[in-house]
């Protein structure tokens, strides 16, 4: 419940631009969902992604099956308010990503700052495993971490950092790395933030 509580207050007394994950687009997220060539009925999942701005990008580029899973219900209520009608287009969960029980299969799983947030073995273990019961046996899965350089800290909380061996541990019981690059986030704040984004594929 606190970490529920936590990220409510968040999305309750801060503006999309006060909290240091702004996009005003998600580009590196939204050229890797279009570079592999995914069909736009593929059923999309993003997880943790508050009220970013991934859903109004995949559907402007025509996604049709797209989900979002959030913690706070308060950041759903926000970007059903900004998208408007497009909100129909969408299916909302509220739920902390280790309560998720998956009730149909994903094509695609996207985290961009919502995995570094479990900081115990036995919460990310119990994530991974949630993913490979989500995921189609063609899922693909796209991941996007604080870096070794990264904060260590986000919204004053702790968070765990990856490379790319620690992140492929995580997912190797089910699933082949395909890559992995670096990227620094420019914040709202004009302080820099290094990501790491990682790709898989089911074995």
């Amino acid at each position: 419940m606190e970490r529920k509580e936590h990220w409510e207050n968040v999305f309750s007394t801060k503006t999309e631009k006060e909290v240091s994950w702004y996009q005003q687009y998600p580009k590196t997220s939204a050229d890797y969902i279009t570079a592999l060539g995914l069909p736009l009925e593929a059923k999309i999942i993003d997880i943790g992604g508050g009220d970013s701005y991934l859903m109004d990008a995949l559907l402007d580029l025509g996604y049709t099956n797209l989900t979002l899973l959030d913690i706070s219900a308060n950041a759903i209520d926000r970007i059903k308010n900004r998208l408007g009608e497009k909100a129909n287009k969408v299916t909302f969960i509220v739920s902390d990503i280790l309560d998720f029980k998956p009730q149909e299969q994903y094509d695609f799983w996207h985290d961009r700052a919502c995995f570094h947030f479990l900081t115990k073995p036995e919460d990310v273990d119990l994530y991974s495993k949630i993913v490979s019961q989500a995921l189609a046996d063609d899922g693909k899965l796209f991941i996007g971490t604080f870096s070794d350089n990264g904060p260590k800290k986000c919204s004053g909380l702790e968070i765990t950092q990856y490379n790319r061996e620690s992140l492929r541990f995580v997912f190797e019981r089910d699933f082949k790395l395909t890559g992995c690059f670096t990227e620094d986030h420019l914040t709202p704040f004009d302080t820099i933030q290094n990501f790491l984004f990682c790709g898989f594929k089911r074995k």
